[in-house]
């Protein structure tokens, strides 16, 4: 897909208006690689021409006021060396030269863009279009234009409004839509709880339809989705909904989550010694106390002997 229809397709996208700085951040790499293509052909070309012999006497008979065609290649031999990426590789050049190369990249890719954008909307404001191209709020937005305003305003006012499901109708309908033809028990215990109240509002909404009954005890009803379930998703058929190995490869983005949130709050804090202020206005940590195998001995537990030696030493 060329770089002009990336842009197109993205404008027509996007509600909010898309500006020049986005569209030139998202398709730099599309752009430099069809310039450089470009240019290779066009060097191509001149190599192809220059293998023939040049006709003197016409040199000699052109027009003086002929307008001489750059040639690519001398340009790019005007251009300093690092510039070239045949001639030196990335690695060897210093930042100062990579952010100069980056802004000449980022200026080139800004004027090609630029240009498919005029022409673009030269294009769309043809009057065989109904839709054009217009500048809004410093961005370019797709719409229609305002002499088919009547005839798009009855037209929406024809359309269904859109539907509206909630939670629990939404889960019954995937269930529907995967396990199809399927009955109400079944999807109440797929789900784990009652389902009998949102089949009634996916009837409404003509989302789901009967489709016969199961030849089993009772014979439940049987479910399937409908023609309207197809518009409203956008499908083509059934076989076209993502498929459960797609949804795994997917992952919960969220999943770890918790479990970090979990794991944190649950680990023990570190126990830390109490800090005990000095003179000096500095904190050390306090000295830990050591439990000795044997309890110091209180002075009611001293012997006589033991006070009659203390008094004799007095």
């Amino acid at each position: 897909m060329s770089v002009k229809a990336k842009v197109e397709a993205l404008i027509y996208a996007t509600e909010e208006p898309v500006t020049l700085n986005q569209l030139t951040a998202l398709l730099r790499d599309a752009v430099l690689a069809e310039l450089g293509a470009e240019e290779e052909a066009r060097l191509a070309l001149n190599e192809v021409v220059s293998d023939g012999k040049p006709d003197v006497e016409e040199d000699e008979c052109a027009d003086e006021g002929q307008e001489t065609v750059p040639d690519p290649a001398a340009d790019a031999e005007s251009r300093p060396d690092y510039f070239d990426g045949k001639l030196l590789s990335p690695d060897d050049l210093t930042q100062e030269q990579k952010a100069e190369l980056d802004k000449e990249d980022s200026k080139r890719v800004k004027e090609h863009i630029s240009q498919i954008l005029k022409d673009l909307m030269v294009e769309y404001s043809d009057g065989n279009r109904g839709m054009e191209i217009r500048q809004i709020a410093g961005g370019y937005r797709m719409g229609t234009k305002p002499e088919h305003h009547d005839v798009v305003v009855n037209f929406a006012k024809s359309l269904k409004p859109p539907v509206r499901l909630s939670m629990q109708a939404l889960e019954t309908l995937a269930v529907i839509a995967y396990k199809q033809p399927v009955t109400v028990p079944e999807i109440s215990e797929i789900r784990g709880v009652d389902s009998s109240g949102v089949i009634a509002t996916l009837l409404d909404r003509k989302l789901i339809t009967t489709s016969g009954r199961k030849q089993v005890i009772g014979r439940p009803i049987l479910y399937k989705t409908t023609k309207e379930f197809l518009l409203r998703f956008g499908l083509n058929n059934v076989a076209e909904l993502p498929s459960m190995e797609e949804f795994e490869k997917l992952g919960d983005p969220q999943a770890g989550l918790f479990e970090q949130a979990t794991a944190e709050a649950t680990a023990a804090p570190d126990t830390q010694a109490p800090e005990v202020e000095t003179a000096e206005g500095e904190t050390e940590p306090a000295p830990e106390v050591v439990e000795s195998e044997t309890e110091a001995a209180s002075p009611a537990d001293e012997t006589p002997a033991d006070a009659s030696e203390e008094r004799q030493e007095s």
